[in-house]
């Protein structure tokens, strides 16, 4: 039987993150009856609410430089599209159930991601768009439905103002103004959201839905285990669990605590561990594992590396005598959607298309890191990991 010794290197990242608000309504504090929309707000906002959405252009603060954006958004709030910026800088980005993700490459996330550090964490990856880039809250600000009903509670007579050369109406909301053309037929004209720069987007009426949801699908598909930005954690010592002349899998344990936000632990927040095993610059394998945070802050977070690459590797050590080393380098992120729940976000987009397939008429269809704390298993200095003589694997 061969011996080994087993060198641990733990290069841990802590996780590093947006939100909409909805409408109140109904009756007053007294129980009197909140006053009947004006007849151009209704009319306004049977207008915004009847197309099947609309595109969007604006300029958007992100990190405190200008990012264009070109959205797509349906009426329900869906969406996709893309930020570009200086240098020919570039990401995508998908809205669904009120939130908004974006994929881009490092090079983008070091700029305006405001993950100078390690943006390597986030990069060619979705991840939940940053508080870096305030006014990219899409679902509830510049969905067709939400922007409807925010218009009928509009003032009888709201201020008026030039927007390039057409009379328009500003009706002015907590998360965004809208302004809209001062008289029948009523067309919203542009949005300019709350926030850092007041950024405003110009708005034109969507043609066909279609193409758009298929694109936001596939997007949507691939949402599973993206990160959150939002969540920072603190890793502790990584150690290996059944790996010992095991052919069938090596399991990496890393215990982690959420070090921000402060204060309770906000809901849904989820860890996400992503392991990478090495013998001497040989790759073994890959995983990932997840879970939801406790109240306590701590978890411990495990993934298995199994697969040819393993099992060759093993073979050869079991079948050769001497020291057969390996190592793993380990990060904890924020976790925004659980895998397990991408066929949920699936089926709303599913619905959506069956919506607006019916309301096309008969014959339509839809057409088609950060806080990282690297530790050496086989060097001294602080907080090295000393290498573990152990039979290999």
């Amino acid at each position: 039987m061969a011996g080994g010794a087993a060198a641990v290197a733990v290069a841990v990242a802590v996780a590093v993150g947006f939100a909409v608000a909805g409408d109140g309504g109904g009756r007053k504090a007294g129980g009197r009856a909140a006053p009947l929309p004006s007849a151009w707000a209704r009319q306004a906002g049977q207008a915004v609410a009847a197309g099947p959405g609309y595109r969007f252009e604006g300029t958007l603060p992100a990190d405190g430089r200008p990012v264009r954006a070109a959205l797509r958004v349906t009426k329900e709030g869906s969406a996709s599209g893309t930020l570009t910026a200086a240098g020919g800088l570039r990401a995508d980005v998908v809205a669904v159930d009120g939130r908004t993700y974006i994929k881009a490459g490092p090079a983008f996330w070091r700029a305006y991601g405001g993950e100078s550090a390690r943006p390597e964490a986030y990069a060619d990856r979705w991840a939940k768009a940053p508080a870096s880039m305030p006014g990219l809250d899409v679902p509830d600000v510049l969905g067709s439905e939400a922007i409807a009903k925010l218009l009928v509670k509009a003032a009888s007579r709201p201020p008026v103002e030039n927007v390039a050369g057409v009379r328009a109406y500003r009706v002015k909301t907590p998360d965004a103004d809208y302004l809209v053309t001062a008289s029948a037929p009523y067309r919203l004209l542009a949005v300019q959201s709350a926030g850092p720069g007041d950024p405003t987007f110009t708005a034109a009426p969507l043609a066909a839905p279609g193409p758009l949801l298929a694109e936001i699908r596939a997007r949507v598909a691939k949402l599973g285990g993206a990160a959150d930005p939002a969540l920072r954690f603190a890793p502790g010592k990584l150690s290996f669990v059944n790996c010992e002349q095991n052919l069938n899998g090596c399991t990496v344990s890393v215990p982690a605590t959420l070090t921000s936000p402060d204060g309770a632990v906000p809901a849904g927040a989820r860890a996400a561990l992503r392991a990478t095993v090495t013998s001497k610059g040989r790759r073994l394998g890959a995983c990932t594992g997840s879970g939801p945070v406790p109240s306590n802050r701590e978890l411990v977070l495990r993934c298995t590396v199994k697969g040819h690459a393993w099992r060759s590797w093993m073979r050869q050590a079991l079948d050769a005598p001497g020291a057969h080393p390996y190592g793993a380098q380990a990060r904890v992120l924020g976790e925004a959607v659980d895998p397990a729940d991408v066929p949920a976000l699936l089926a709303r987009i599913d619905r959506e298309r069956g919506a607006s397939a019916a309301g096309a008429g008969p014959g339509a269809g839809p057409g088609g890191g950060p806080g990282a704390s690297p530790q050496s298993g086989r060097g001294g200095g602080a907080g090295a990991t000393p290498p573990a003589s152990r039979p290999p694997g």
